[in-house]
C-alpha cells in the first residue's frame, strides 16, 4: 500500500494485523515468554534512566582481560547524556569498556563526515562521549563506529570484545538499526527472503526503504525529506546474534502505536518475516521490549 516496490508489514496477512491492533497496553505485557520480555515503564525519566543504565552495567562488567559493551543507536539519543552523567557522578572507571554505533549515513561513496548535521557518530560523540570525563572513558579505539573502509573489522570486533546488550529503537518501516525489508526485485519480486536468508546478512551498505527516509525526515530533519540520505551503512543481524542481549526502546516517538503492538506480537508467537524485519528477533534468545506507558497509545481512529 505504502511503497509497491517494496517489502514492509502492509504485504503481511490481515488477521496478523487486526490481531496487532486490538493489543491493549496489558495485553503487551502478557506477551512476554521465555526469551522475550516486556517491561513498561510510567515515566519518560525513568525510561530514559533504565535505558542508560544498560550502558553503565555493561561497561561495569568490562575489563582488560575480558572486555565488554553495548550496541547503541541514535534514536533514541534522549539516553545519552544520562549515560555521561552517570558515568562522571559515580565516578565509575569504564576504560576497559567499549561502544558499538549500530549505524551511519552513506553517501557520495562513503560515510556521513562528522560535520554533517545528520552525522550518528557526532551525535555519540557530542551527547555523550565527549562528556565523560577523560581520567574514566575508554579509548577511542574502543569506539567503533561505522565507515565505508571498516566494514569486516567493525563487523570481526563482535568476536574480540563482548556485546552485552545491542540496544535500539524501532522505525516505522519495523526495523532496528537500518534493517529495512528489500525491494520487490530480482529472486525477491514474488516473496520476501526467508528468515533464515536475511539472518544471513552482516553490517554492510543498504538502501532504505521510503518510509524510512520519511520518518528520518521527520524525527531529525524538520520534515525535509530531500535532506536524508537514502543509502546506510548498518550493523546486521550477524552482529545482532553475537550479542548476548538485544534491548529495544519504544518511547511513541520512533513508531505508531500500531506498529509497537505489531512487533511485539510477532516477536511473541514467533512469527519471523523479513517483511518486517525486527520480528525476526522471535528467534534470538534474549530479547527485551521497553514501552513508555504514555507513548504506548491506541489504535482506534481518532479525529483531531
Amino acid at each position: 500500500m505504502v511503497a509497491p516496490e517494496w517489502w514492509d508489514y502492509t504485504t503481511l496477512d490481515e488477521k496478523i494485523l487486526d490481531d496487532a491492533s486490538r493489543l491493549s497496553a496489558e495485553d503487551l505485557l502478557q506477551l512476554s515468554r521465555p526469551g522475550f520480555t516486556v517491561k513498561i515503564y510510567d515515566t519518560l525519566e525513568s525510561f530514559y534512566t533504565a535505558e542508560a543504565l544498560e550502558y553503565v552495567q555493561a561497561w561495569q562488567q568490562s575489563s582488560d582481560d575480558a572486555p565488554t559493551g553495548i550496541c547503541g543507536p541514535i534514536g533514541p539519543t534522549e539516553q545519552l547524556p544520562l549515560v555521561a552523567q552517570i558515568v562522571n557522578d559515580l565516578q565509575i572507571d569504564v576504560r576497559s569498556g567499549h561502544f558499538w554505533a549500530m549505524d551511519e549515513w552513506y553517501l557520495d561513496g562513503t560515510e556521513a563526515p562528522l560535520d554533517h548535521p545528520l552525522s550518528f557518530a557526532r551525535a555519540d560523540l557530542e551527547m555523550c562521549f565527549n562528556r565523560i570525563d577523560k581520567r574514566l572513558r575508554m579509548p577511542d579505539e574502543n569506539l567503533h563506529f561505522l565507515r565505508a573502509d571498516n566494514i569486516e573489522a567493525y563487523s570481526r570486533s563482535y568476536d574480540q570484545a563482548r556485546c552485552l546488550v545491542m540496544q535500539g529503537g524501532q522505525g516505522e518501516v519495523k526495523h532496528w538499526a537500518f534493517n529495512d525489508p528489500l525491494p520487490r526485485q530480482g529472486k525477491h519480486k514474488d516473496q520476501p527472503p526467508s528468515a533464515a536468508e536475511y539472518r544471513r546478512l552482516g553490517a554492510r551498505v543498504v538502501n532504505l526503504h521510503p518510509m524510512t527516509l520519511i520518518q528520518n525526515a521527520r524525527t531529525s530533519g524538520g520534515g525535509v525529506v530531500t535532506g536524508v540520505p537514502s543509502r546506510a551503512i548498518t550493523v546486521g543481524p550477524v552482529e545482532t546474534w553475537k550479542s548476548e542481549k538485544v534491548s529495544i526502546w519504544h518511547a511513541g516517538t520512533h513508531d505508531n502505536p500500531f506498529g509497537q503492538r505489531l512487533t511485539a506480537l510477532m516477536i511473541s508467537k514467533k512469527i519471523p518475516d523479513s517483511a518486517v524485519p525486527i520480528s525476526l528477533l522471535a528467534e534470538h534468545a534474549n530479547v527485551q521490549f521497553n514501552y513508555y506507558r504514555g507513548g504506548i497509545g491506541i489504535c482506534s481512529a481518532e479525529m483531531h
